[in-house]
């Protein structure tokens, strides 16, 4: 349950971190938001490090590094894939690769679920599609390149969500530390290869910062929450992020909540309740 809870926690923080660094980007350019996000992203990881500890050991090192890379990939792919659109087709297929290869991932690793959970987890990646899907999913068609750039930034989630669960259970908060380091260098290094082409607009300070802090939230709960549960259950629980965001955009920005993702959220609940019983 603690693990669940965590997981959800989690979620939450990525759905609500993606709603405040999409408000930043329609401001200014996305690289030029992720160079307010990513430093106000490690130093909250920093400022844990007295609180959780972190010891660097070479599977801390090597799965962090790895993790921060992958975050990197995700990052890139992601937005390419969201500027080719349609975005309420290739969102879904990124968010539901993003949850089904952690969970092979558990099964692989000898993780088993009981009845609750072998019912509930089918249900939460249905919940993943749905709440993810925006107006008229499949009214058009995705190109070749837009769908492999999809399943590419799926994967690269997922392979983050994986390394960090692969770094040793005593080293605290270092997979985060060096995977945040690892990701801001080539994220900052990219900014700083396109900078004449990221325009003058300035971004939104308050609210790119806010996004960074959020995200670190949200790594840092996954990672309790991977440390304390069943990868295949905390992946797909994680995977509900888009929930979050659906819920910020009708409360703030009063954008409607589709038929669809409404059933999305009511089965997401259906599924939680049931992996809460495993």
């Amino acid at each position: 349950m603690i693990a669940l809870l965590l997981a959800l926690g989690s979620s939450l923080a990525y759905g609500c971190a993606d709603f405040l660094g999409g408000l930043g980007a329609r401001k200014a350019h996305v690289l030029r938001t992720v160079m307010v996000a990513a430093p106000a992203s490690l130093t909250v990881e920093l400022l844990l490090w007295p609180v959780l500890g972190a010891s660097f050991s070479t599977g801390a090192l090597t799965w962090g590094a790895a993790s921060g890379v992958a975050s990197a990939a995700a990052f890139a792919l992601l937005y390419r894939t969201l500027a080719i659109g349609p975005m309420n087709v290739l969102s879904p297929i990124t968010a539901l690769v993003s949850a089904v290869l952690p969970v092979g991932v558990g099964l692989l690793q000898g993780e088993h679920l009981g009845i609750a959970g072998l019912l509930g987890l089918p249900l939460a990646l249905i919940a993943v599609v749905l709440v993810s899907a925006g107006h008229g999913a499949g009214s058009a068609r995705p190109s070749r390149t837009a769908l492999l750039l999809a399943l590419g930034a799926g994967a690269a989630i997922a392979l983050q969500l994986v390394f960090l669960h692969q770094a040793p259970s005593d080293s605290g908060v270092a997979p985060l530390i060096i995977g945040r380091a690892v990701s801001s260098a080539v994220t900052l290094a990219a900014a700083g290869v396109m900078f004449r082409r990221l325009g003058t607009e300035k971004p939104a300070y308050a609210v790119s910062a806010t996004a960074g802090v959020l995200d670190s939230v949200a790594n840092l709960l996954f990672l309790l929450a991977a440390r304390s549960g069943d990868l295949a259950v905390v992946a797909v629980i994680t995977a509900l992020y888009p929930a979050g965001t659906v819920l910020l955009a009708r409360g703030v920005l009063a954008e409607r909540v589709h038929r669809g993702q409404l059933v999305g959220l009511g089965t997401a609940a259906v599924a939680v309740s049931l992996l809460a019983l495993t």
